[in-house]
């Protein structure tokens, strides 16, 4: 059993490497000044995937900050659905889960 001292460093790490990940976004999503129109339809493509990738590294950043308030408050690695403990293969593949297998289907 991994202790909770070594989840939150993990936790810790992906989110400031995720926050890295997005700034990286936001300065190539400003970087574009093409007048080109071949170009620019080019560009546009590329933002909707910078975008989607910007929405994404944000959804994991809130279930990370969701997992640190749960370990502050002493409630990370139970299932916010029964209170049962989450497995800790489970915990190892989806650190920022708030469910157990069992109750995962269900949100």
């Amino acid at each position: 059993m991994k202790p909770v001292a070594e989840r939150k460093a993990a936790l810790e790490a992906r989110r400031a490497a995720l926050t890295q990940r997005m700034r990286g976004i936001e300065t190539e999503l400003d970087a574009h000044e093409s007048r080109d129109w071949e170009e620019m339809a080019t560009e546009r493509e590329g933002d909707e995937v910078l975008e989607d990738l910007g929405h994404s590294a944000l959804n994991e950043i809130r279930m990370i900050d969701a997992a640190l308030a749960r370990i502050e408050a002493g409630e990370y690695g139970y299932c916010v659905i029964c209170g049962d403990a989450i497995d800790e293969a489970r915990l190892d593949v989806l650190p920022a889960t708030p469910f157990c297998a069992k109750d995962a289907p269900r949100r």
